[in-house]
């Protein structure tokens, strides 16, 4: 039998227990509900996109954009970079594929587009050079989960070609962005987030005269 002097222990004891369980309980569904790269891939496997139609669709379509926007920053660049999304947008239309640009643009991305058409020529011309060597960076890297299955389609070097850099430092790249077809928006994509990133770390703005 329980003691009345050492009942308060115990009873502090159990609520300890309890709290700890509550939190590791807690984690664990945390770390489950949280949404992955693998996971988006495997909706996108899941899914016979080619054959959908109508409502069934758009709402495939709105599905995967919903994951995608659910990522935290470093797995939508692992998205990105394994272009795991690709094989749904090459069988969109032009409207589907400018809708689901639309739709998967990250927080804050026009206030980055504005930004960067502010910066002068030379800094617009580093800054880029600097998003694509972290994007090259990124690409060497093995893939994280190790599935021989991917070896060959996983971490793609950045696609957006020499010309094109020099159309957007010339311009600016919120102008080029709003002339561009749905597909080169798709192109710029890696490139577009890596620049935000670096916007909101300061880095993009560091010696900016």
């Amino acid at each position: 039998m329980i003691s009345s002097r050492t009942r308060p222990l115990w009873i502090a004891l159990a609520i300890l227990v309890v709290a700890w369980a509550v939190a590791v309980a807690g984690f664990q569904i945390t770390k489950h509900s949280q949404m992955t790269a693998e996971k988006v891939r495997a909706y996108a496997q899941s899914v016979d996109f080619a054959r959908l139609t109508g409502s069934a669709r758009a709402e495939a379509i709105r599905k995967l954009a919903a994951k995608l926007n659910a990522l935290p920053p470093e797995e939508r660049r692992r998205a990105r970079m394994e272009r795991i999304a690709s094989g749904w947008f090459e069988n969109m239309t032009e409207e589907e594929k400018g809708e689901f640009i639309e739709a998967t643009m990250p927080t804050g991305f026009k206030q980055m587009l504005v930004s960067f058409e502010q910066l002068p020529e030379e800094k617009r011309r580093r800054a880029i050079d600097d998003a694509m060597k972290r994007l090259k960076e990124a690409a060497e890297k093995p893939p994280e989960n190790g599935d021989p299955s991917l070896e060959g389609q996983t971490n793609q070097p950045p696609a957006l070609s020499q010309e094109l850099q020099e159309k957007i430092t010339r311009i600016g790249l919120k102008s080029f962005y709003s002339e561009s077809s749905a597909q080169t928006k798709a192109e710029m994509a890696p490139m577009m987030e890596e620049l935000q990133r670096m916007m909101e770390s300061g880095v993009l703005f560091r010696n900016r005269r």
